[in-house]
């Protein structure tokens, strides 16, 4: 998979941590997979279709989720619900929006699919068999993990 997929998704995230969660994250060891996959606890999950086609999941623990909710909302969420469950959403939509966005400054147009939000221990999400980069991401409020799997469309 070529940089310039991934690298937008990477600096879309560190700037929507820095803007609606108030942290920097550091970008850990980048990894390959054979196709998407992860098993976190809460994954979210958007499709990308159009110049270049596959799926993004932004995964991580319900701990972690349960404080980054708690920042973006400016409250103290307890028990992962609704409205927690909206935000982080809304984080992953966020975080492909913006990079899509700059990919079609570069003349590469996406669109997205509604974020799917899907949790539980054990869950494993899988696509077939489109390349996969992982980037970890750690902040102090946990790891986050993304999960980048795009290939160009064929037609």
């Amino acid at each position: 998979m070529k940089a310039e997929y991934v690298n937008p998704f990477v600096s879309a995230a560190i700037n929507v941590f820095q803007m609606m969660v108030g942290v920097t994250p550091e970008k850990g060891n980048l990894s390959a997979r054979k196709g998407i996959f992860t098993s976190q606890q809460c994954n979210i999950v958007l499709g990308v279709t159009g110049k270049l086609e596959g799926q993004i999941i932004i995964g991580m623990s319900v701990f972690t989720a349960d404080k980054i909710a708690s920042k973006m909302l400016n409250t103290t969420i307890r028990t992962f619900d609704e409205l927690a469950a909206s935000a982080i959403a809304e984080l992953g939509n966020m975080i492909s929006g913006s990079a899509l966005t700059e990919l079609a400054s570069r003349g590469i147009q996406c669109n997205l699919s509604p974020p799917s939000l899907i949790r539980g221990t054990n869950v494993r999400i899988s696509t077939l068999e489109i390349p996969t980069l992982v980037i970890p991401l750690n902040t102090e409020l946990g790891e986050i993990e993304i999960n980048v799997g795009l290939q160009e469309r064929l037609k």
